[in-house]
Formats: structure tokens, sequence, C-alpha cells
């Protein structure tokens, strides 16, 4: 067993320039340089069917919704910036989630998200960053024993706050991301032991 903490990190978004992949990227250096092996996905490379029950049970789990899961169990820890959409989580976010919770053949309850903790970021060119969403977020994870990160940080503005690089402007603000991405390496190398 080793003591370096496994951290998936991903953004709850497909769209090429989203804010939100830039501050999932932020984060992630904070976690490396906290001594954590990170995966950085893009759900864009992962894409699935809505969740359908019916489908599920003619077809089994889609081939990337299999992949998904064996990558979450893969980690100890799960980097997550979620987008708003219409003051809650994205779309592609809640379909992985559901898709990555689904039971297969041998497995326990919820194995892609059991002993795992997270920390939660959002961006948003609206004036709360993205807050609402996070709410709902914690709370799905929450509810499917996964613990969450007190630690949130949420960016405002998202058009105004990085620069030409991916780069959040505000060094303060940026230090409180990678220090999220710190914290969650903490907390997952000692839930590992």
């Amino acid at each position: 067993m080793t003591d370096t903490p496994k951290i998936l990190a991903f953004a709850g978004s497909t769209r090429e320039g989203s804010f939100n992949k830039k501050l999932v990227r932020l984060a992630a250096e904070g976690a490396r340089d906290a001594g954590a092996q990170v995966t950085l996905i893009d759900l864009r490379d992962h894409p699935l069917p809505l969740y359908d029950g019916d489908l599920e049970a003619a077809e089994g789990l889609p081939e990337n919704a299999t992949r998904l899961k064996r990558l979450f169990k893969e980690h100890d820890g799960l980097l997550i910036s979620a987008p708003e959409y219409n003051g809650s989580l994205s779309g592609v976010l809640k379909n992985t989630i559901d898709w990555v919770s689904r039971p297969a053949e041998g497995e326990g309850r919820l194995a892609g998200f059991a002993g795992k903790v997270a920390g939660l970021l959002s961006a948003s060119p609206g004036a709360l960053g993205g807050l609402r969403g996070l709410n709902h977020l914690r709370q799905i994870l929450s509810g499917i024993g996964v613990l969450v990160l007190p630690e949130q940080q949420a960016v405002a503005r998202a058009g105004e706050a990085f620069d030409e690089q991916g780069r959040l402007k505000d060094a303060t603000l940026a230090g409180t991301v990678t220090a999220i991405g710190a914290r969650l390496s903490e907390v997952a190398e000692k839930l590992a032991r």
C-alpha cells in the first residue's frame, strides 16, 4: 500500500474553453504539490447516454460508464470543478454521477464513491460564482457516502478572473484554489491509511 493519495480531477463541463476546466487544473497543481498523484480527465472523452433504467436493463452499463467507474474506484479522492446551470449542477455532471453510481455484478453498493473524499470548486460568469450549484453537488455527494471537504471556492465573474494562460489573476484567490487541492491530498492520504 502506498502513502501517495490518488486524486481524480475533472470539470463538470464539456465545453472546450470551460472556466471550470481551467479552475480544476489549478487545484490539481495544489494536490500534486502536496504529494498526490493526480489524474486529470475531461468528461468530453467519456460521453454517456442520458441515464435510463430500461437501457441499463437491456444493455448493462455503457462502456464509458464502466471506464469511469473504474477510474473512480482506483482513486482516493475526487477534485471537481462544477459549473452552475440554472441554479444547479450541469446535466453532464449529474449524468456522470448517476451512471457511476450504478452497481455491477459482485460490487458493493456505490462502489465508485465508497470511502471517497471530495474537494469542490466552481467558476461562473455570475456574481455568486456557481455557489448554488456547489450546494446541490455537496448534497448529492454526501448522500451517496462521499466525505466532502468543508473548504470550497466559487469564482465569480469568471470571464474576467482568468488571464490568457488560464491562470487566476488574483493571487489570493489562486492560493485558495491550490490550497483546496492540497487539503484534498492531505485528507485523502489520511483516509487511505
